[in-house]
């Protein structure tokens, strides 16, 4: 347009045009070609203006992004860290369990690996204060009463959960 406009306002500079009807076309054509050009220049403006706009916007979901993947990468550093130790700490209480469990009564081992199946991972609870800590009920005292009569290295159970009961001095025997 800028190349047309210019040959035109050459044309008409130039005196080769001498018919007024022409000239005034001529003059005509380079105003509509200038409002033409002018009209052009607003939209590469706009579109200049909502480029930039969105390079903004880019830019800032990008750290926004960087942001996030630091704090993803951090946490999954933490929590493969605790998942290590946690496995650690199993293999650990894994061999002290064999070694612990190496000195019990196999018909007793046999009995508590019964019940901790069937009891989510639990299978003897402690006596504390005359509550079974397994599941928190507090004995009657019949219940009682019998514990407190069976002989030490006799198995005694809680009647509501059927947990193992372990009685220690904290038992309120």
């Amino acid at each position: 347009m800028r190349q047309r406009a210019a040959r035109d306002q050459q044309r008409l500079d130039s005196g080769a045009v001498t018919s007024p009807k022409d000239l005034e076309n001529l003059q005509h054509e380079i105003a509509s070609l200038a409002k033409r050009q002018g009209d052009l220049e607003d939209v590469v403006l706009e579109v200049m203006e909502r480029r930039e706009s969105a390079q903004e916007r880019i830019t800032e979901l990008t750290g926004r992004v960087e942001s996030l993947q630091s704090k993803i990468a951090d946490a999954t550093s933490r929590r493969d860290a605790a998942d290590g130790e946690l496995d650690a700490e199993t293999a650990s209480v894994t061999k002290e369990r064999e070694v612990i469990a190496g000195t019990i009564p196999a018909d007793l081992l046999a009995l508590y690996d019964k019940l901790r199946g069937q009891q989510g991972g639990v299978g003897a609870a402690r006596l504390y204060q005359r509550r079974c800590d397994g599941c928190r009920q507090e004995l009657a005292i019949t219940e009682l009463n019998e514990v407190r009569a069976a002989a030490a290295d006799t198995v005694v159970r809680c009647e509501n959960c059927r947990r193992i009961l372990v009685r220690t001095p904290e038992s309120g025997l």
